[in-house]
């Protein structure tokens, strides 16, 4: 068995942003050359999340809006930290930090509509994801 490992890095403009990784995620599955496994993509900062859904400006807007209905910004006692992104947390937990993608003669073997997506809750500085992947 073989594995592959890395990092993809972000600095989002906004405190709040959605960014879809397929491709990214696709190059670094072609450079590892394994045809049959699969991948995990994790986020490395508990502010931050990804998961797998349709690529659909409403849909994106809809995650966003019943995410800040379930975690809205508000005062938080993570907040007594001297933090102020309680929110972000929550919205970590919501979303997840971590999906595995099966991989099937080297492509990923999602749905049709499936698409990688990296969540950011608390942008404006460097964070980074692991993508790694094991298989023949």
């Amino acid at each position: 068995m073989k594995s592959h490992t890395e990092y993809l890095w972000f600095n989002t403009k906004r405190e709040r942003e959605f960014v879809n990784i397929t491709d990214q995620a696709a190059e670094i599955l072609r450079k590892s050359g394994i045809r049959e496994g699969m991948m995990l993509v994790s986020a490395m900062h508990i502010t931050a999340g990804v998961y797998v859904n349709d690529a659909e400006d409403g849909l994106i807007q809809d995650i966003q809006d019943w995410l800040e209905r379930l975690a809205p910004r508000g005062d938080y006692r993570h907040h007594l930290t001297g933090e102020t992104n309680g929110d972000a947390h929550l919205k970590n937990l919501l979303i997840g930090h971590q999906v595995i993608l099966p991989i099937t003669a080297g492509r990923f073997d999602l749905g049709p509509w499936q698409q990688l997506y990296y969540a950011e809750f608390d942008g404006r500085r460097r964070k980074r994801v692991i993508v790694k992947i094991i298989g023949e």
